[in-house]
């Protein structure tokens, strides 16, 4: 107790204290008589004269009077305008040859300047520096966008015609051809009854098919087409069944033969007569028609062989029964085309019943004339038809009372002679019948004026097939001495022909021949040869000899008898009466001698 009295004592004497004093706790005068104090004391510190500071040569007295050699690390000090200048003047150095040549300065003029100096190791020789490199690219766009622009206007500068291949399809007409959707294989068939498939790819400079067979023997073919999807190839030939072949030529399906002997074309399951056209739709698969000289025209399925899936048959403006002469699609698979022998042209709405044609031209070409082609152009506005009156017209949906253009004097007197559209649709390809001997052409003709924009010869044979690919850009056909030609263009075609060009023929493999010679030896001559050792091929010989002899093992044919016995008749006697009579003559004198010798 005492030492707590003590304690309490001494704090009391502590508080009474003046040595001891609080702080103010809300006395806001005093706080900022304080914070003043601070600052003052804190401006005379910095400016404070810089003797004050220590230099570096006390602290180093004072270093060395201590003993040891510094106060710390000391840290490096950079000065970078210097480093730049450094850096700037080696850059020059090294660029000074190089901005002599491709720099042209004046006389006068400031080469130190910063806009002028080059930064970065030297050009290579030849290189345009930045503002030349700029105006060589406006110059080059400029003269790109002009030789577009005379490409454009010169029609005859697309076609890809400066290099050609000829593939040797037979010694006849090939009379259809048609390339896959990629370009990659190509099928012909001609009038000696042939179809043959040719791969780009795999073919060599040989140009030889890699398979070949006869759909329809005996039969010439008349139209191929490849499907959307390119994994079937549609077959029309001379007979009255249109055939379905995969990519290597095997068959898929064969289209049903109808009942010639019922008079209602529709209800028979199938087409009667030849056919002379056939046609994919371009937007359904496995869907696909054909027209025949039965006057109908036939809607199929791929899946469904035994039955046609629709049927539309072709009448004349008097009623009567006409033949179409080939048949199309448009490019949107919404109509049907087909020309006929009556002159007309008639498209079919597939969506309509068929009553009667959605579009009818009954002037279409002269009456009685094949109209050997019907085809669309790209945009579905136009088609063009090529007659067999030796005119092509190109005619308008929109206004299908009269063609839009007319070109004549193109002969035509084969049943197949076809014209197509250019890829962009700005010209029309078609072909000139000649008589054997003449020079065969292909005739390019403006879609819009039906102006000739080049005729080129291609042979002495007409081309009776045309096909320009929209992919490959190149143009198939096929002539009448059996020879199918590609043109194409090294720079504007792609793939195709200029696959197999470069190829180099194949060594043929020499085929392994074994020679049969007979060795004769002196045991095989008959003198000395055993009856052991001799051969079994010349035993079983002998054996054959000996049975030829046998009649009963060679059932050899009986002779004829000299005499009949055994109740069958001797030679010259072809009735028994003839043989009684013939006896009984020949044995006449006998009897009478016999008779003598009983006489008296």
């Amino acid at each position: 107790m005492s030492d707590s009295d003590d304690d309490l004592a001494e704090m009391r004497r502590l508080r009474d204290s003046q040595t001891y004093k609080s702080p103010p706790k809300n006395n806001s005068k005093a706080g900022d008589e304080a914070e003043n104090k601070k600052n003052a004391q804190r401006n005379q510190m910095e400016s404070a004269p810089a003797k004050s500071l220590p230099t570096d040569s006390e602290s180093m007295d004072m270093a060395a009077m201590m003993g040891f050699s510094g106060f710390g690390k000391k840290a490096k000090n950079f000065d970078f305008t210097q480093m730049f200048e450094q850096a700037k003047r080696g850059v020059q150095e090294r660029t000074a040859p190089v901005t002599e040549v491709t720099k042209n300065t004046e006389p006068g003029a400031d080469d130190d300047s910063d806009d002028d100096d080059m930064i970065g190791p030297p050009l290579p020789p030849g290189f345009p520096a930045a503002g030349e490199s700029d105006e060589r690219k406006k110059e080059t766009d400029s003269s790109s966008e002009d030789e577009e622009e005379e490409d454009d206007n010169d029609l005859a500068k697309k076609i890809p015609a400066s290099h050609e291949i000829t593939l040797n399809h037979g010694d006849k007409s090939v009379s259809a051809v048609t390339l896959d959707p990629s370009g990659s294989r190509l099928v012909t068939g001609g009038y000696d009854y042939d179809v043959k498939f040719w791969d780009f790819a795999a073919m060599d400079s040989s140009f030889k098919s890699f398979r070949k067979f006869q759909p329809a023997p005996g039969h010439q073919i008349r139209n191929l087409q490849y499907s959307i999807t390119g994994d079937n190839v549609l077959i029309a030939s001379g007979n009255c069944q249109a055939k379905v072949v995969d990519r290597d030529g095997f068959e898929v399906m064969e289209c049903v033969k109808g009942d010639m002997y019922i008079v209602d074309m529709a209800r028979t399951k199938g087409h009667v007569a030849m056919l002379n056209g056939a046609c994919w739709n371009p937007k359904v698969k496995g869907e696909f028609i054909t027209c025949s000289n039965d006057g109908t025209l036939r809607l199929w399925d791929v899946n469904v062989a035994l039955k046609h899936v629709n049927l539309i048959k072709f009448k004349s403006s008097n009623g009567r029964k006409t033949i179409p002469t080939c048949c199309t699609f448009s490019r949107d698979g919404k109509l049907v085309g087909s020309p006929c022998q009556d002159g007309t042209i008639q498209l079919w709405d597939l969506k309509k019943p068929f009553v009667r044609p959605t579009f009818l031209q009954k002037t279409g070409h002269a009456v009685g004339s094949d109209t050997s082609c019907i085809c669309f152009s790209y945009d579905n506005k136009n088609f063009a038809t090529r007659g067999g009156d030796d005119t092509l017209k190109l005619w308008d949906l929109r206004n299908f009372k009269r063609p839009v253009n007319v070109a004549e004097g193109l002969e035509n007197f084969y049943p197949v002679m076809d014209c197509v559209f250019s890829p962009d649709d700005k010209m029309v390809l078609t072909s000139r019948a000649v008589r054997k001997g003449q020079e065969g052409s292909l005739v390019f003709l403006d879609r819009e004026s039906f102006e000739v924009v080049t005729e080129m010869n291609c042979g002495p044979a007409s081309a009776l097939r045309c096909l320009w690919h929209p992919k490959l850009n190149q143009i198939i056909a096929g002539f009448a001495n059996g020879e199918a030609k590609v043109f194409f263009d090294p720079t504007k075609s792609h793939r195709g022909a200029k696959l197999c060009v470069v190829k180099k023929k194949r060594r043929e493999k020499e085929a392994d021949v074994v020679r049969n010679e007979h060795i004769i030896t002196p045991l095989m001559k008959r003198s000395r040869r055993n009856r052991k050792e001799e051969p079994t091929e010349m035993l079983a010989y002998k054996k054959r000899l000996k049975d030829r002899r046998n009649p009963i093992k060679s059932k050899m044919p009986e002779p004829p008898l000299l005499r009949g016995t055994g109740g069958r008749m001797a030679v010259g006697s072809s009735t028994q009466a003839q043989y009684v009579a013939k006896t009984i003559a020949t044995q006449k004198p006998k009897i009478e001698e016999f008779l003598l010798s009983y006489s008296p």
